[in-house]
Parts: C-alpha cells; structure tokens; sequence
C-alpha cells in the first residue's frame, strides 16, 4: 500500500471512530477527497478497504454509506479482544518472555501506579493512564511475535470502540471510575506475573477477564446516551441490542 493511500486510510477510519459520520450518511468520494486533500483513486480504495473491515456499507444508490453497529456486535467485538490478548499472554508465559520485554512491562506497571492510586486522579492522570494501557496491550501482542494475531488485533482495533483504551474515556465521567481502573490495573499486574512464572493457561484467563471492565463501560454509556456522545462522538454509531 503506498503512502497516500494508507494516509487516506487511516485518516477516514479515525474520522469513523470519532463519529464525523451519522449512520446512513452517504460517503461520497469528491467531498472525502477534497477534505483530506488527497485524490480520488486513494479514497476508493481506502472504502473498499473499510468495507472489508466491516466499517462501512454498500449504499443501495451506489458507492458506500456509514453503517450502524448495534451493541452486542462492539461487546462481541472486545470479548474477542479478550481471548485474543489472554492467547499473546499465553504465547509469552509458555515460550518465555524477554528480559527486555519484562523490564517495558513494569516500567508500564509502575507508571500505572502512580496514577490509579493517587486519592482522586485529575484529567491529565487519565490520559496518562490511557497512554500507559495502549503501550501495555502493544507490548504483549507485539511481544508474542505471531504475525497472525498481530493482524487479527489491528483488525479489531479498527472496529468501533473494540481498541484497548476506548472505552477509557467513560470512566473520567463516573464516581466507580478510579475504583474500575484500579481493578483493571491489578490485573495488570497478575498478567505480568504469571508472564514471568510461566503460567500459561493463568494469563490466558486473566487477559480474557480483563476485557469485561470494557464491556462494563459500553453498558454505562448506553445508559447515559448524552454524557456518552460528549466524551466519545462515536458512540452515536451504536445502538443498543442485537439487530442490524
């Protein structure tokens, strides 16, 4: 893929995430390309691109059109990431996890702690826990070394609200927020722990378990429709339930 065409791709499919598109909208390519100030050839195959993700649709007048994702899709979604992550750990605790990787991992523990158990955490706290979680779960799924699952998580990272860290932003809004992110971060810890000891099967459920704080946090914004769509825009792209 050359550069313009992945620029395009990752730039519309952060403009879906973010929720600059209404379910049913129309995705034409001119307007797309005018505004990434890009040509026409890189946006259609950067649509093509997000169809095969499951982003978009086929709009029945031609082209493609923003599709809704109902919520049992997302919670599917990071369940998978679930079982997916507790595999890399599994993959690291039986094949024996670097020194150097070990030694990030910590590094990740240690400035997790500084903030989950401060007394109250501030704005600037939560995003430096965010910052810490993404780097956590690249490190474990990089540190693996299988390229197939490494494939299967950037697909499910570019699935609406499925990324390790986005569902995060709920949790600054809510009184349980500090006391989820500490629960989530004691399992943090656990993960690495049974890394180091070798327990392969012990870190595969516990990176399966961890996911459910995250599902936790797509019922609590669903609940609370507005607060949801002013912390994460894209949430109007989800509706509650099964059907499509």
């Amino acid at each position: 893929m050359d550069s313009q065409q992945s620029r395009v791709l990752v730039q519309l499919r952060d403009m879906i995430l973010k929720g600059e598109f209404v379910p049913g909208e129309r995705l034409a390519e001119i307007p797309i390309a005018e505004k990434l100030g890009a040509s026409r050839t890189p946006v259609r195959l950067a649509l093509a691109s997000l169809e095969h993700e499951g982003l978009i649709e086929q709009s029945p007048g031609g082209g493609y059109q923003m599709r809704r994702f109902t919520s049992q899709e997302v919670a599917d979604a990071i369940r998978v990431r679930g079982v997916i992550e507790g595999f890399a750990a599994r993959l690291l605790a039986e094949d024996g996890a670097p020194r150097q990787l070990l030694r990030d991992l910590k590094e990740c523990l240690e400035a997790g702690d500084r903030v989950v158990n401060k007394p109250s955490m501030e704005l600037d706290d939560y995003a430096a826990y965010v910052e810490m979680n993404d780097r956590f779960h690249k490190l474990i799924v990089e540190g693996c070394g299988n390229l197939a699952l490494k494939r299967v998580m950037d697909m499910l990272g570019g699935q609406p609200f499925a990324a390790p860290s986005a569902m995060l932003p709920m949790q600054s809004s809510m009184e349980e927020g500090q006391q989820w992110m500490r629960q989530a971060h004691r399992t943090h810890h656990a993960m690495v722990q049974a890394i180091e000891r070798g327990q392969g099967s012990r870190a595969q459920a516990l990176g399966e378990e961890h996911v459910e704080i995250a599902r936790m946090n797509l019922d609590y914004a669903l609940e609370r429709p507005e607060l949801a769509a002013e912390l994460m825009p894209g949430i109007r792209l989800v509706a509650k339930g099964r059907g499509g």
